[in-house]
């Protein structure tokens, strides 16, 4: 599911949606996950989780070749950490059949929708979360950042 948007807002009354499909691995609940280091239930090695929740974090300004799963629309915008989905092998090397290890944690970033389109002429309260792996994301302002470095 990384890289797909959930939306949510106020257009006469409370309105969520979310396009969802299937993720690679196992999904586990934030309070499965906000303990995970070094190896997921899964078996597969992972890298140290670096943003808590809460946390405000931002997205990557990079343009690499090939298959990206980080929407363009969001690439140097400022978020806040909604939650931690789990670890899971990076899809931008499974695309190419390469293993995707170690995992990486993925997380779920929540970014008002008039900061990512200047021109967004919806409510002040809309919001699009986004599932967004860690090598993505740099600590933002107040980020909650581990005192682990490794991305």
């Amino acid at each position: 599911m990384a890289g797909i948007a959930q939306v949510s807002g106020q257009v006469s009354g409370q309105v969520s949606g979310q396009v969802s499909g299937q993720a690679r691995g196992p999904v586990q609940s934030t309070a499965q996950s906000a303990g995970m280091y070094g190896v997921e239930p899964h078996g597969a090695p992972s890298v140290p989780v670096r943003f808590a929740v809460g946390g405000r974090v931002q997205v990557r300004v990079a343009f690499p070749p090939g298959h990206v799963r980080t929407p363009f629309y969001c690439r140097g915008k400022t978020g806040v950490v909604e939650r931690l989905c789990g670890a899971f092998p990076n899809p931008e090397e499974l695309a190419y059949n390469r293993s995707g290890l170690p995992a990486q944690p993925l997380y779920r970033v929540r970014f008002a929708s008039r900061d990512l389109w200047q021109d967004y002429a919806g409510a002040v309260a809309d919001v699009v979360e986004i599932e967004i792996y860690q090598h993505w994301l740099e600590a933002g302002l107040d980020s909650g950042l581990d005192s682990g470095e490794g991305a």
